[in-house]
């Protein structure tokens, strides 16, 4: 009961808070208002009233700050504190870096609140206009994701937080006029039906308890200046006189615009002005590069339910998101030039370090170090039934590598692992669906491996060229079996053997299917598209880009699935995702692209319109994007953002999508000029 004490009484806390909304799921650690702060390693949180939280363990294997709040107070004024709550602050990113800027407007004047995550340290700077106020922090830090069984050292400016292989510090300059810990509150506030304050002031109790904890609230002098730097550690890495001496350095180091110059370093890739939408670029390559781990590895999105209480976690990296933003950003480099080569190498390399002995991928690893995470589809490892393995990760990592020039010996493996679960007919097996809540034969998985064995035909030779050549027809011709005549769309899925309606198509419109435009045009590289296949095409593509839009007075998009009954909390229909919107807009703009290959086709401008359409939903200033430029997983009816905030599967489709309309000049369509003053910008 001593592991994650304190963690678990916030989100039974949260519970008591949020158990009767009817748009928020009790127990969790929302990232739906604030911003983030990170490049490529630790990824800190920086909520609207300028309190900071790490999200890093997934990318650095470090937990760190827990939660914090950030207040002021006249100089000697005891405990009359004022602490920042959101009410009276705004926030904003610094001229398109990770540097959050909040200013918060008080009853003792203006403070502006800097913060920025540099490798393992993340800086928080304060400018006041009254210098006779004092900054008092109150923060719990957690080594090892342990708030009990934990110890905290005061060494005047700096304080250690440690347990046994994480240690964490933060430092102050100028120091710290008083510093003290705070002991654990006890189970009784717990047991009670109503809500605790989220941070205690700290009363006085014997010192030996109150540094027992993770918990500590600390005054810095008035000066009308103030930094503040944590380190997250391991005594490996760092001895304490070293990490005691970084931690210092870096509180005397940084201001304003030491922070500002820093922040502009960072910045990658640099994006040609004259493109469109480039607010929205920028904010998507900010989005993935906050995302990534050392390994290259990128966590599907904050993970902000981390017991598991209302999802399966986000804070993993799963082949088949990954792979496909792999895909998509080497595809945009390869039309902007922007010298993204490290980011796709990185990417290859733990691809093919990950690959396991049958040429196929796991269900989901960490990204800090690309281990194993836990999961539920890991059939492969455990020699069990495909049923519980999802077959399109592994294409969506084949068609990467095949894409970027992955090893040879590396490609020969993927198809052995795509052949593993093709049967007979040419179509995958029985397997798990890429939503992860359902097992058939599925339109999508078909999609992938088209996608895979065409890209492995087109990029590979000799006997691999040909057997990949060969599966990729076969496969074509069978997912005629998946056509629904009466909607004109493909089905769903094929109910699996395992199911009592084992053979019978599932005629649901799911917007996963989406992919069989850009699997298309893969396999036109290769191969011939019949007439009638492409008929079939747009009608399926449009078809459920129609089915699946849902209009509110609030919010307009894409549903998932037709009967998709997640997270719906009291809604009585199905939540419009983010990442079913981006991927129609993909998915048109793809076929929009593939009928004017064939020679032209007056069904492409209508269809690009469509594209443009759903674009402009996701947009800045569109209905699914909120004001800090992020794109959640999901939306409420009423407009209320849910679950993982951001999603990079979606910002990565954005980002593809802007770059694919604007390579094939689909923005210069007279059909949609009239939408160009949907663009918007943060």
């Amino acid at each position: 009961m001593d592991i994650h004490i304190m963690r678990f009484i916030d989100a039974v806390d949260d519970c008591k808070r949020h158990q009767n909304s009817s748009t928020e799921f009790p127990g969790e650690r929302r990232t739906t208002t604030g911003r983030f702060s990170g490049h490529c390693g630790r990824l800190v949180h920086v909520e609207s009233d300028g309190s900071i939280r790490d999200f890093s363990y997934p990318l650095i294997g470090l937990t760190g700050i827990t939660r914090s709040r950030f207040g002021l107070r006249p100089d000697n004024a005891g405990e009359n504190v004022t602490w920042f709550n959101g009410s009276n602050a705004t926030q904003h990113y610094l001229a398109g870096t990770s540097l959050v800027v909040t200013e918060h407007e008080t009853e003792h004047g203006r403070i502006q609140q800097y913060d920025l995550t540099l490798d393992d340290q993340h800086i928080t700077h304060f400018d006041s206009e009254n210098e006779s106020v004092e900054i008092v922090v109150n923060m719990e830090m957690s080594p090892e994701g342990r708030s009990t069984r934990v110890g905290q050292l005061h060494h005047e400016d700096a304080v250690e937080i440690h347990h046994s292989e994480e240690v964490d510090y933060i430092a102050s300059d100028p120091g710290f006029e008083t510093l003290r810990g705070i002991p654990f509150g006890g189970f009784e506030a717990t047991s009670k039906n109503t809500a605790t304050s989220r941070s205690r002031s700290g009363s006085e109790r014997h010192s030996s308890e109150a540094q027992l904890s993770g918990d500590f609230i600390g005054v810095v002098p008035s000066t009308g200046e103030a930094t503040l730097v944590t380190l997250l550690t391991t005594r490996t890495a760092a001895s304490r006189a070293t990490a005691l001496k970084t931690v210092r350095e870096a509180a005397r180091g940084h201001d304003q615009t030491s922070l500002t110059k820093a922040a502009e370093r960072e910045v990658e890739p640099v994006v040609d002005h004259e493109l469109p939408h480039t607010t929205a670029i920028a904010a998507d390559f900010r989005v993935l590069s906050l995302l990534s781990g050392d390994t290259g590895l990128r966590i599907a999105g904050p993970d902000f339910d981390p017991y598991y209480a209302h999802s399966g976690g986000y804070g993993y990296s799963w082949f088949r998101d990954d792979a496909e933003i792999s895909r998509f950003l080497f595809d945009v480099d390869q039309q902007l030039e922007l010298g993204l080569d490290q980011w796709h190498s990185r990417s290859v390399a733990v691809y093919e370090q990950t690959q396991l002995e049958d040429g196929t991928w796991p269900h989901r690893v960490w990204p800090f170090d690309a281990t194993l995470a836990p999961g539920w589809a890991n059939a492969r490892l455990e020699s069990g039934s495909d049923v519980s393995y999802q077959a399109d990760q592994t294409g969506s990592v084949a068609a990467f590598l095949a894409t970027s020039g992955g090893d040879s010996d590396t490609l020969r493996q993927a198809l052995d692992g795509l052949d593993v679960s093709l049967a007979e007919d040419g179509r995958p097996v029985t397997c798990q669906n890429a939503w992860e809540n359902m097992s058939g034969r599925f339109t999508h998985t078909v999609a992938t491996f088209l996608e895979a064995y065409s890209t492995l035909a087109a990029t590979t030779g000799g006997d691999m060229k040909t057997r990949a050549m060969e599966r990729a027809k076969s496969t074509y011709s069978a997912l005629d079996d998946l056509w629904v005549d009466e909607r004109g769309v493909y089905a769903l899925r094929e109910y699996g053997d395992h199911h009592d309606r084992a053979g019978v198509l599932d005629a649901r419109a799911d917007s996963a299917t989406f992919a069989l435009a850009s699997a298309h045009r893969s396999y036109a590289q290769v191969g011939e598209l019949s007439d009638c296949r492409v008929d079939r095409l747009v009608s399926h593509i449009t078809t459920v880009i129609e089915t699946l839009t849902r209009e509110t007075s609030a919010v307009r998009g894409l549903i998932r699935f037709e009967e998709d009954d997640w997270r719906k909390r009291d809604q009585e229909h199905e939540k419009i995702w983010t990442v079913a919107t981006v991927w129609g807009a993909y998915g048109a703009a793809e076929l929009a692209v593939l009928l004017n290959e064939r020679g032209g086709d007056g069904r492409a401008t209508q269809i690009a319109s469509t594209a443009h359409e759903l674009l402009s939903l996701v947009l800045p200033d569109g209905p699914l994007c909120l004001d800090n430029g992020f794109l959640p997983e999901q939306m409420f009816d009423d407009g209320t953002p849910d679950s993982a905030t951001p999603l990079g599967w979606s910002h990565a489709l954005r980002l593809a999508t802007i770059t694919l309309m604007n390579e094939r000049d689909l923005f210069d369509l007279e059909l949609t000029a009239e939408l160009e003053g949907n663009s918007g910008q943060v």
